[in-house]
């Protein structure tokens, strides 16, 4: 495992040394550029900066076609030099030295590192490498901390580091580089197959075709787009910047305003990366965590994507009626006609779950599924996977993989930390303790321990890409909700969607950026409007720990409970999508959609009491707003009913 983990990431460096530039000399070309080449190149900049790693790979923020320099040449060479070390000098020798390495050991451990933290700079920005070097300091220097601190330790020399971070199967060459070089990189080459084969067109076009004309249809339209298109980038600004460029003009022309339409798009685009069958890296890594198949991964995300999807229907439905919307034909061939004469780009996706159903690995369902849609593209003259299209594939798909496996190189250095310092338990225990302390009642610590966890995955989000914050997450604080008798799927999957959802918070919200850069809408109006469509999205998750029942909505209970609980949050969802659309028969008043709120957030702690009670709080909202719409209607209709004599001049 450990030579294959060592050859992977002795191409990967190099090839990003050689792809992606410093952001310095990126800074100076665009100075001599024309201004509107600039401006452009600065929006693009802008909609990547900080994102997730697939982002980063899908928006090419630093992938220029720029010749590399000697300097980048220089570092290209000196990594494949000390990631192969292990290799060269002997790799069971090395490996019998791990816990007294050489002194060539530990410079070529630390320089590797080095260049690791140097590569995820260029690739995802700076903020994750200088958290990694602070993580690193705090491994060396954590004797310095005074005795009475809890997150003191003994400290760890060079040598012992040295062990820790390169000579095994932590740290650099951990789980999640393993994940990387395994199945990353695959399902990049197969989003890239698909995009090249034609499927993505194919996905758009069909998406426009099946919703022609009514209120709702250019909504309707970006969210199903969305869902499949996620299929073939599974990066939520790539989603969200393909989806922008053909669907907001008929948003546009439909009366959506620019932030409005900029939400729809961020909403679809964040569903990217929670849609089976192909989630996001963070996925992959759930699947090695918890040593269960890709398949389980998948029907654990199945209901919560369904719900959020449900959300975003519900939302766009009353938002055409509170904006106005008008119809909007949709030029379109027949969906039918689309289907029949291209429907094979689904047989791909589908052979994937067909293959994990019957007990076949994720890498063998991915390589067929691959040859599958290189075979298809044929009945498609135009989009033949041709030997160039087969080697741009090839090539897309291996530039796409660079940031992911560089990000998760570094994160592994900070599990790595983690794992040695014990600071992992230390703070899970923190977590626990700051909600005991404001109650040691065991459901209200529960809520808090939840609430604490979301803001600290939302906020580690905000500054690392989705697959490192979850990685980092999971060491601390998924101990903590397990802790407090959550389920170790439960609390992973907690985790992965507060990932996935930093990437529609202010004051990043990646894909509200790119979104607001098409619809030329305020960007921080645009993230609001992002966050009021997936606002259920963050509510939702806390069902999965609140109580037991809530396994059902990750399917890990029997069929009968899971069908039972997605009822009832569906009607949560609904509920939330009321308070957030100001609509429910009609206008909604602030009265219904207090109501509406509180029934929902009883709905979702899944317990028959709980249950009961929302339901009741949401009838009398309705009773409420049936009742207040009579009288608004009347009183509207008495006053076009009186006479012009009647009113005074």
């Amino acid at each position: 495992v450990l030579p294959y983990r060592i050859i992977f990431l002795a191409v990967v460096l190099p090839l990003t040394f050689l792809l992606y530039r410093p952001a310095l000399s990126i800074l100076r070309r665009r100075a001599s550029t024309a201004d509107n080449e600039a401006s452009t190149e600065g929006a693009a900049g802008r909609e990547g900066a900080g994102g997730t790693a697939g982002d980063a790979a899908a928006d090419g923020r630093r992938f220029k076609p720029d010749r590399p320099t000697l300097w980048d040449w220089f570092l290209a060479g000196l990594s494949i030099f000390v990631t192969l070390w292990p290799l060269i000098g002997g790799f069971d020798a090395y490996l019998a030295r791990s816990f007294a390495p050489f002194i060539i050991d530990v410079v070529c451990a630390f320089a590797l590192v080095a260049l690791v933290l140097l590569a995820t700079w260029r690739t995802v920005g700076p903020i994750l490498p200088l958290i990694v070097a602070v993580f690193i300091l705090y491994a060396n220097f954590g004797a310095l901390i005074p005795d009475g601190w809890l997150i003191g330790h003994r400290g760890y020399g060079l040598s012992r580091l040295t062990s820790q971070f390169v000579m095994g199967t932590e740290g650099v060459f951990g789980v999640p580089l393993d994940v990387a070089a395994t199945y990353i990189i695959l399902f990049t080459i197969y989003g890239a197959v698909l995009e090249l084969s034609g499927a993505g067109n194919f996905f758009l076009n069909i998406s426009l075709a099946a919703f022609r004309k009514s209120r709702t249809a250019p909504g309707r339209t970006v969210t199903m787009a969305g869902f499949l298109l996620g299929t073939v980038s599974g990066s939520s600004t790539a989603t969200t910047v393909s989806l922008g460029s053909v669907a907001w003009p008929i948003l546009k022309r439909a009366g959506y305003p620019r932030e409005a339409g900029g939400g729809v798009l961020a909403a679809a685009g964040i569903g990217a990366i929670l849609s089976p069958p192909t989630l996001g890296a963070a996925a992959f890594i759930i699947a090695e965590l918890l040593r269960v198949s890709y398949l389980e991964v998948l029907g654990y995300a199945l209901i919560p994507t369904l719900l959020y999807y449900l959300g975003i229907f519900l939302a766009i439905e009353f938002d055409a009626r509170r904006f106005g919307v008008r119809e909007v034909e949709i030029a379109q061939t027949s969906f039918w006609k689309l289907l029949v004469r291209f429907g094979y780009h689904f047989s791909s996706l589908v052979i994937i779950v067909v293959l994990l159903a019957l007990g076949q690995s994720a890498f063998k369902a991915v390589v067929y599924a691959s040859l599958l849609a290189f075979l298809l593209s044929f009945l498609d003259k135009k989009h033949r996977m041709t030997p160039p299209k087969v080697f741009a594939a090839l090539a897309k798909g291996a530039s796409g993989v660079l940031p992911v496996a560089a990000t998760c190189a570094s994160a592994g250095l900070i599990v790595a930390v983690l794992t040695i310092t014990g600071l992992g338990l230390d703070l899970s225990g923190i977590i626990v303790d700051l909600a005991d302390v404001l109650s040691n009642n065991p459901t209200m610590m529960l809520l808090f321990t939840t609430f604490f966890a979301a803001i600290a995955v939302i906020l580690l989000g905000l500054a690392v890409p989705v697959t490192a914050s979850f990685i980092i997450a999971a060491v601390i604080i998924a101990p903590a909700l397990t802790t407090l008798g959550v389920g170790t799927p439960e609390a992973y999957m907690f985790i992965f969607y507060y990932a996935v959802l930093s990437e529609v918070s202010p004051p990043t919200a990646l894909a509200a950026v790119a979104a607001a850069a098409i619809t030329g809408g305020n960007p921080n109006k645009t993230m609001l409007m992002t966050w009021k469509y997936t606002l259920p999205a963050f509510l939702v998750p806390f069902a999965f720990v609140l109580a037991p029942a809530g396994a059902g909505l990750i399917a890990d209970a029997p069929f009968l409970q899971t069908v039972l609980v997605t009822v009832i949050s569906g009607v949560a969802v609904a509920a939330l999508a009321v308070v957030t659309g100001k609509w429910m028969f009609g206008p909604a008043g602030p009265i219904e959609r207090l109501l509406c709120l509180v029934g929902a957030l009883f709905l979702l702690y899944l317990e028959p009491t709980t249950v009961f009670i929302g339901l009741g709080i949401l009838i009398v909202a309705v009773v409420v707003h049936l009742s207040t719409r009579k009288s608004r209607a009347a009183s509207k209709s008495d006053t076009q009913a009186r006479s012009p004599q009647e009113v005074s001049p």
